[in-house]
């Protein structure tokens, strides 16, 4: 094959190849998440990539759909889109087993997303996402309960308060403010679109599209910032006592931010983003709000719901950025189990099966290499301790387990090795 005919090794613009070390970064970021969620009482669900594209038409943002999508027609001439967010594929999936269901439902689910944009710092044409739902319970008992594991997830971390901020609005509080100043449904989309926008704009620019919303010198956002109208004050104060609340529980950075919107189409309450104060890292890390109206698309009646998503890209910028990421992730094995002959190999084997009994992950020799260039092998994979098991540690029943890093040893029994490996490993 000429040079001309070498296929890249470049993976498709705006995805990632994972190599071990990239990999275990993501599955730290998972398996932490994944515990939490358990622990408190959160369940894992997950759906193909694959949907029909009326799915994301009717309710995600235009924007998503018109210019973000990776959408194509298959070979049955249906029109098949890559899942651009889960939402829409979790409203499905309820409302196809809504009467067999237990409610209230608290899913989450973790997996790949596509959007066909720009690659950039923080956003690239494939991510993962982690979505997390509470379907069925009404009021502010979904928004505390949601808002709260948002912190939570953060803190377990090692994030402190000050790292983070999360910024609350309310679709009602905005919508209420809209009607007031007698906005069309039509204008109240594009006066939502608008602020959605505002951070990709300059002020001048965003201070000229909001001079068309004003009515008698006014927009709804400084009319909720005015506070004289009854009905805007009203979810105002709502709001508040939802802020207040969470404040109440030592979570202090928590805001009220008037001109979060969320670009999705779906949501009908309250609203959320959480934001890195860092500046060095200014994207949001999570997001999301109430869809009441999602699941009533295929039928039956409304359902509550609340749920929000954050993505393993920010995610993992915030923790660079706060020093929160752990320096070993190399996904690489614990122990290297040398053999000093090549006829050990079957002890080692045996050997080698002790220790991932006690839960260590293993890796034996099976070349023909001198010891020597067997700990070689092992520095180069990064695996931090070296055990040499052959006919003399069988019979005696101590090794010799090296520490890589810090090129020491220490002679034990074989019954000590995983006890004092894992708490060296802390």
């Amino acid at each position: 094959m000429s040079k001309e005919q070498q296929l890249s090794t470049e993976p498709y613009k705006g995805v990632r190849d994972f190599y071990p070390e990239d990999w275990a970064k993501l599955q730290y970021i998972f398996d932490t998440t994944r515990t939490l969620l358990r622990s408190n009482g959160f369940e894992e669900y997950n759906a193909s990539p694959l949907e029909r594209s009326e799915l994301y038409e009717s309710k995600t943002s235009e924007e998503i759909v018109n210019e973000q999508t990776y959408t194509f027609t298959d070979r049955g001439e249906r029109r098949v889109t890559l899942r651009p967010e889960m939402t829409p594929s979790l409203a499905r999936m309820v409302a196809g087993k809504r009467r067999e269901l237990v409610f209230p439902l608290r899913w989450f689910s973790i997996g790949n997303r596509f959007r066909y944009e720009r690659p950039q710092k923080g956003r690239l044409r494939e991510f993962y996402q982690v979505d997390i739902d509470i379907v069925g319970l009404p009021g502010a008992k979904a928004e505390g309960e949601a808002i709260v594991i948002a912190h939570k997830i953060l803190s377990t971390f090692g994030a402190k308060n000050d790292d983070f901020v999360i910024r609350i609005n309310s679709r009602t509080l905005l919508n209420s403010a809209c009607d007031a100043l007698k906005l069309s449904a039509e204008q109240t989309n594009e006066y939502l679109g608008l602020l959605d926008r505002k951070n990709k704009m300059s002020s001048e620019t965003f201070e000229t599209e909001r001079a068309v919303f004003r009515r008698n010198g006014t927009d709804p956002l400084e009319l909720i910032e005015a506070g004289m109208n009854e009905s805007v004050t009203s979810e105002q104060e709502k709001l508040n006592g939802l802020i207040q609340a969470f404040r109440d529980r030592g979570m202090t950075n928590v805001v009220f931010e008037p001109t979060v919107v969320r670009g999705f189409l779906y949501y009908t309450g309250i609203v959320f983003e959480v934001f890195d104060t860092n500046p060095e890292n200014p994207r949001a890390l999570m997001g999301g709000g109430r869809y009441d109206g999602l699941v009533s698309l295929f039928g039956g009646d409304m359902l509550p719901a609340m749920g929000f998503a954050f993505g393993d890209v920010t995610l993992i910028d915030f923790l660079i950025t706060h020093n929160l990421l752990p320096k070993n992730l190399t996904g690489a094995p614990d122990v290297f189990v040398g053999t000093p002959v090549e006829s050990d190999t079957p002890k080692a084997h045996d050997f080698a099966d002790t220790l991932r009994a006690d839960g260590l992950n293993v890796l034996v020799n099976v070349t023909e290499k001198a010891l020597g260039d067997q700990v070689k092998e092992a520095v180069r994979r990064t695996i931090p301790y070296f055990i040499a098991f052959g006919e003399t540690e069988a019979s005696n029943g101590k090794v010799m387990v090296k520490t890589l890093a810090e090129s020491s040893q220490e002679e034990m029994p074989i019954d000590e090795i995983s006890a004092f490996i894992k708490k060296s490993s802390t």
